[in-house]
Parts: structure tokens; C-alpha cells; sequence
């Protein structure tokens, strides 16, 4: 007896996933088929925001606002931490109050290294 290659419990997904398809590759034809199309040079040019390109896009970035956006990305995590620390606090008692302590204190001081080297100034 030859067992069955595709399990009946996958056909719903199976299905769902060919509607979806189906209904963007509908929905993106009726658009290109119903949208005007009248480019001219104005309309083709890029801007950011409603403002217009004022240099060329392939300019160096300085450093720093990558640090900068490493160190939001941590700090941001500390909170992720954080919280669900929070919910399960009665349960984890001291230990999880040192833990967590500890970890804001080595937190602390990567935020004052990064403080003293530079890595938040602006400028």
C-alpha cells in the first residue's frame, strides 16, 4: 500500500496560498491595465519625502550615525529584555533581581564607553 504524498490537512493551505497568489497577480494586471501612465520628466525624477534630490545618492555617510544606530538598537533590546522580566519578577525572587541588575550595570557601562569615546556626539 502506497501512503498518500500529500496529506489532506495540507490542502486548505495549499489552497490559501494559490488564492493569495492569484490575488495579487490579479490585483497588480487590473492596476497596470486601469492606471493612467503619463510620465514626463518632473513626475520620473526621485525625491525623499516630497523634497527634492539635492545630491548625488552615493555620497559617503559618516561613520558615526551607523554607531549611533547600533547603539539605539541595543538600548532598544535592553527594553525587549526587560519587559518580560518584569511580568515573571515574583517568580524569579533575588536571583532575577541581580540578574537583571547586572545586566543593566554591563549595559551602563558600554553606554558610558561609547559616551566618553565620542560615538554620541552630533557634530
Amino acid at each position: 500500500m502506497m501512503p498518500d504524498l500529500v496529506p489532506a490537512n495540507y490542502l486548505p493551505v495549499v489552497i490559501f496560498m494559490v488564492a493569495a497568489a492569484g490575488f495579487g497577480i490579479v490585483s497588480i494586471a487590473a492596476g497596470y491595465l486601469v492606471r493612467p501612465s503619463r510620465p514626463y520628466k518632473t513626475k520620473l525624477a526621485p525625491y525623499e519625502s516630497g523634497a527634492p534630490v539635492f545630491h548625488d545618492a552615493r555620497t559617503n555617510i559618516p561613520m558615526r550615525y551607523y554607531i549611533i544606530a547600533m547603539l539605539f538598537v541595543i538600548f532598544d533590546i535592553e527594553t525587549v529584555f526587560i519587559f518580560p522580566w518584569a511580568v515573571v519578577f515574583n517568580q524569579l525572587g533575588l536571583f532575577g533581581l541581580i540578574e537583571m541588575m547586572l545586566f543593566i550595570v554591563i549595559l551602563l557601562v558600554g553606554y558610558f564607553y561609547a559616551w566618553k569615546k565620542g560615538a554620541l556626539e552630533w557634530d
